[in-house]
Order: structure tokens, then C-alpha cells, then sequence
């Protein structure tokens, strides 16, 4: 199966990096077509995968079709495709531009699918979100999970939580760099080094989530076997709770979502 990206910015790249390092794909099954072409060779031709003049040569070259230019980009890059991306798979990461879009975009029966993945399917450890409705047939939905699922949880939802799913899974590695920050600027403070602080708090995200996936545990469950009777863990989420730390976090997502 070879991949071609039209667009290849933070999110293409993440992608590309993480097929290729969880050997999903080659690298050089790996195409992309960019704006600024210079740019893009200097992206592309370290981890060996292929850069393309323009995105019907892209088109030619893959078996599957990702999408990855900004969301108003979207119609003026496949408008010109449509024909040659009939008998394609077209997998989208455009943000907010959804089933209904690209059925009048793209010629009729064309697969598609529209997806919102994070950063961390850069290392393999990422989540794509996919909208419950696309036109890929059964066996070509079968493909595309199993190969987005090589960079991590591939999860589907209906089309109007696609946008909170999206928040939460695609801003939410910006609030875990926060807390990793400041858990270690904390670490520091009382002594560790930068480097290893960095590292403990950043293994502790890892490692929780992990437990969490790998036990279906409730999150509140594994704080409290955390939290002895006056031990001090529970003297800290005190803390946390009095300083509004989970409000805090719901009202970010609020705001993201302009309910706030």
C-alpha cells in the first residue's frame, strides 16, 4: 500500500514519521506533494520518503490519498483531483471538514473517510478519531484501521462529537505538556535534574495512561489506590482540587468549544 499526502506540514509529518517507524508501510512507499517544494524535500528526504512536484502526481503514485492541507485549502486541492481520485481511498485530516463536505466535493463513489488524529502518531503512541460515516467499503475499512492502527487507538464517533473528540485528543497533548512542565519545574525546585525531571514526569503520563487502557480501571479508582489514608498524595490532589485543577480543565475544553 503506498501513501501519498497532499499537504505536508506538523500533522502529515507526524503521520509519515509514525507508518514508517512502526514499519507499517516503507519509507519510500511514503509520498508527499507540498506548496513550497524546497521545504518539502528538506522534510521528506531524511526519513527517505518521496516528495512530489504537485498532488496529481501524488494521486498517481498512491493507493491511499491523505489529505492534510488546511481545512479552506480543501475544495481548491481536490476540486481539480476529483476524476483521478475516483478510484482511490482519500483518508482526510483536515480539521472540521467532514463526510457531508467531501460527498460534494468528490465525485460520486469515491471512498473516503474523515479522520482527526494527534501529534503523538508520531512515536506510534498517538489516537486517530474517525467519523462513524464514510463511504470506504467494509474491506477497505478493515485497510485503513489496520493501518492507522499501527500509530495508535483508532476510534470512531458519530459526526457531531467529532469536533469535541478532536479537541480533547488533538489540543489535549498541549495541556499533558503543560503538566509535564510543571510537574518537573516542581521536580527541579526540590533538587532533580532538568533532564531527568523532564523525564519522570513525561514516563509517569505514559505509564498512566497505559495502566488505564490496559485495566478499562475508572481514572477516580486509580487516584484513590494512590491515596493513602493521611498519606501525602492525598495532601497534594487536595491541593489540586482546591486550586481548581479539574474545573480548570473542563472550562479549557469549554472554551475551545465556544461554550464559554
Amino acid at each position: 500500500m503506498q501513501i501519498g499526502f497532499i499537504g505536508f506540514g506538523n500533522m502529515a509529518q507526524a503521520l509519515a514519521r509514525g507508518l514508517a517507524g512502526t514499519q507499517a508501510v516503507r519509507p519510500e512507499q511514503i509520498g508527499a506533494c507540498a506548496r513550497d517544494y524546497d521545504k518539502l524535500r528538506r522534510n521528506t528526504e531524511p526519513d527517505g520518503f518521496r516528495a512530489f512536484r504537485d498532488a496529481a502526481e501524488t494521486v498517481r503514485f498512491a493507493d491511499v490519498v491523505i489529505v492534510a492541507v488546511k481545512p479552506g485549502q480543501v475544495g481548491p486541492v481536490v476540486g481539480p483531483l476529483r476524476e483521478a481520485l475516483r478510484h482511490k481511498i482519500v483518508v482526510s485530516v483536515a480539521a472540521g471538514v467532514t463526510f457531508e463536505d467531501y460527498e460534494r466535493m468528490l465525485a460520486p463513489g469515491t471512498q473516503h473517510l474523515s479522520t482527526v488524529p494527534n501529534t503523538p502518531v508520531a512515536v506510534g503512541e498517538g489516537i486517530v478519531v474517525c467519523e462513524r460515516r464514510h463511504s470506504l467499503s467494509e474491506e477497505a475499512w478493515r485497510s485503513v484501521e489496520r493501518l492507522l492502527s499501527h500509530v495508535g487507538l483508532v476510534l470512531q464517533v458519530d459526526t457531531p462529537l467529532l469536533g469535541v473528540a478532536g479537541t480533547v485528543c488533538g489540543c489535549g497533548p498541549a495541556f499533558a505538556a503543560m503538566f509535564v512542565e510543571a510537574l518537573a519545574d516542581a521536580a527541579v525546585m526540590h533538587g532533580i535534574p532538568r533532564a531527568d525531571a523532564y523525564r519522570m514526569a513525561s514516563q509517569m503520563i505514559v505509564g498512566t495512561g497505559k495502566l488505564q487502557l490496559a485495566s478499562g480501571t475508572h481514572p477516580g479508582a486509580m487516584k484513590d489506590a494512590v491515596c493513602s489514608p493521611g498519606g501525602t498524595t492525598i495532601r497534594g490532589v487536595a491541593e489540586l482540587e482546591r486550586r481548581g485543577f479539574r474545573g480548570a480543565v473542563i472550562d479549557a475544553v469549554d472554551a475551545i468549544e465556544g461554550k464559554r
